[in-house]
């Protein structure tokens, strides 16, 4: 385990110089996309620049969380501090929600007295939010999918990328056509993306903190796979959970046929490599018991 969770260390590392790349990035265009907005009157483009904000501080909480996450575990956090990935995740999910409502609200009110936009200059901020964010997309794509955290943050910086998107056809429409409202319907747009993104994060960490079973692993196949190995009769009392994002864990008693304490290891380590290798399960604690053994005795996988 020592070998994989140091393999997760030296990934974490190179994932948080780009999330610190792009919170720099990030928190520059949001001071533009407020200045810009404030001065040519946009809710679209205040929304996106709403959402540059959230960004920014999803991009330096990301960071924060990652450099904790890497403290050595203790002996009253014998898991480390993994799980801070999460709660940073969860955070930024709630931030999300925060920036969706306000950007309701104030679609609502405008819808009910329009506002005058000055359509060139709404135009031209965003375009440079949208380069930003192509940028930023770049420096986060190849570490997008290491954990839910970078997910989180990408998540992020894509759906702006579809509300610069947005903000754009809207000043394009309201230059030519000088409906208004048009900025309005944008602006309710992109609320709705950023409250999907907000769903989806929250989901997502509340099933980490539930401790319930990581998506794409199914217990019924696991107990299958196990019990295909020679000597394993049956699997009981099965537990699957995530520490944090790719690191899951398992706990579990397996019935083993009577025979030397030799051919019990060599069991354990066959279960070991099969749930590392089709699972990503890498930490494991298996509990040993055959029926003519009077009481059970427990062996550690993965956490040497």
């Amino acid at each position: 385990m020592l070998e994989q969770i140091s393999t997760f260390t030296d990934s974490r590392l190179k994932a948080s110089r780009r999330l610190m790349l792009a919170f720099l990035l990030t928190a520059s265009v949001f001071v533009a996309e407020v200045i810009g907005g404030i001065l040519s009157n946009s809710l679209s483009l205040i929304g996106d620049a709403g959402h540059m904000l959230v960004d920014s501080v999803a991009l330096a909480v990301g960071v924060s969380a990652f450099k904790l996450a890497m403290r050595p575990a203790t002996k009253r956090k014998t898991y480390g501090y993994y799980r801070l990935e999460i709660l940073a995740a969860l955070f930024n999910g709630l931030l999300l929600f925060i920036v969706a409502f306000y950007i309701f609200s104030e679609a609502y009110r405008r819808f009910t007295t329009p506002a005058e936009v000055r359509a060139p200059l709404m135009l031209a901020v965003a375009v440079a939010g949208l380069a930003v964010n192509f940028l930023s997309l770049g420096i986060l794509w190849k570490v997008r999918k290491e954990n839910l955290n970078v997910k989180g943050t990408f998540s992020h910086v894509f759906s702006d990328t579809i509300s610069s998107v947005g903000v754009i056809a809207a000043a394009v429409i309201i230059y030519f056509s000088q409906l208004f409202i048009v900025d309005a319907l944008i602006g309710i747009l992109i609320g709705g993306i950023i409250l999907r993104s907000a769903v989806a994060l929250i989901s997502e960490s509340g099933r980490v903190l539930l401790e319930a079973v990581p998506e794409g692993i199914d217990p019924d196949r696991v107990v299958e796979k196990i019990k295909k190995i020679d000597g394993v009769q049956d699997v009981h009392d099965l537990h699957i959970w995530s520490i944090s994002s790719g690191i899951n864990s398992l706990s579990g008693h397996i019935v083993i046929d009577d025979q030397k304490l030799s051919k019990a290891e060599e069991i354990l380590r066959q279960v070991d490599k099969l749930l590392k290798e089709n699972f990503s399960i890498i930490h494991t604690t298996i509990q040993l018991e055959c029926k003519a053994c009077q009481e059970p005795f427990v062996c550690s996988l993965g956490g040497k």
